[in-house]
């Protein structure tokens, strides 16, 4: 019997919640089966499935040895961190994230991730400590694709997390992205819509004008900000949010991101030499509608001041 104290971080969820996340490799059947015979006690008597923990309450675990080895990931831990802070608080990170950085482990990269150089970064400032988390780690609140730049948002507290995961969801967190499309628009601003098709096994999208068996639909808000000769530099407000929606939705239209290989020309992209797509993450906008303890960020305005591609030379 092996017995877990609730901290901050563990409470305010359910039981099986967090048994399914402190043991990472026991099946969900298995955590079910164990709380059923009474094998889980909250406070010394039989723990309800759907019980919220409070912080302090103690678990005493009946469970095999087995499940209790060391699953955790600690590759952050020989990491030198390597992060360019737009901002930080007690509660949250906004980082600056370069283009060719995946954020977090996929198949071709495992240790070097956006999200191990933040626990690097918090372990090494003393923030975050894996041994005194039973269910915790610093976590993203959003994603973008490795060959994009920009503004990713990270929580330092379980209680930062939910709220962040939450207003966003609401879009009561507005995320504005720039990109270099190819041509001028006819309108210089407005909102398309689409119907965005995943295909999972050759990780592309397809974009259609009408209702399509699978499809969801997509809105992208968009403004041009300045037209050069040849491209148009536009600030994009994703109203959904779809796997490569901004670069599918204005190839769709005959706009491509300069330098996007999966949807864009690549007689185009070689005239301008870039790496990557011109899409950057580049302003977050905080507009709560109630207070929480994040309110202090109500109203703000964060934003990458130097693009790479928002330069006249491209």
């Amino acid at each position: 019997m092996k017995t877990v104290t609730i901290n901050k971080n563990d409470a305010n969820q359910r039981l099986d919640k967090f048994l399914t996340k402190f043991f990472k490799n026991m099946p969900q059947s298995a955590i079910y089966k164990y709380v059923r015979k009474k094998r889980v006690k909250v406070n010394g008597k039989k723990g309800d499935i759907d019980y919220r923990l409070c912080e302090g309450d103690v678990l005493s675990l009946y469970i095999n040895d087995e499940f209790f080895c060391d699953n955790s990931n600690n590759s952050f831990l020989n990491i030198t961190p390597k992060l360019n802070i737009l901002y930080e608080d007690k509660n949250i990170i906004l980082v600056d994230k370069d283009f060719g950085m995946v954020v977090h482990e996929d198949k071709n990269e495992q240790k070097n991730t956006l999200v191990n150089h933040i626990k690097a970064y918090l372990f090494q400032k003393g923030e975050y400590d894996p041994k005194k988390e039973n269910s915790f780690s610093p976590a993203l609140c959003n994603r973008i694709d490795r060959n994009t730049g920009g503004i990713v948002i990270a929580a330092k507290n379980a209680e930062t997390l939910k709220i962040i995961n939450e207003k966003i969801k609401m879009r009561e967190i507005k995320k504005f992205y720039l990109c270099l499309v190819w041509g001028h628009l006819k309108e210089k601003s407005g909102l398309l819509t689409g119907y965005l098709f995943k295909d999972c096994k050759k990780n592309t999208v397809f974009v259609y004008d009408t209702e399509k068996k699978g499809a969801k639909i997509i809105k992208t808000k968009y403004t041009v900000l300045e037209e050069r000769q040849n491209t148009s530099l536009v600030e994009v407000e994703l109203i959904t949010g779809r796997t490569h929606q901004i670069r599918a939705h204005f190839a769709h239209i005959g706009h491509p991101l300069i330098g996007d290989g999966k949807y864009g020309s690549n007689e185009i992209n070689k005239h301008y030499k870039l790496k990557h797509q011109a899409l950057y993450s580049y302003k977050v906008r905080f507009d709560f509608s109630d207070e929480n303890i994040l309110s202090y960020l109500n109203g703000r305005e964060f934003c990458v001041k130097n693009v790479p591609f928002a330069k006249e030379e491209y």
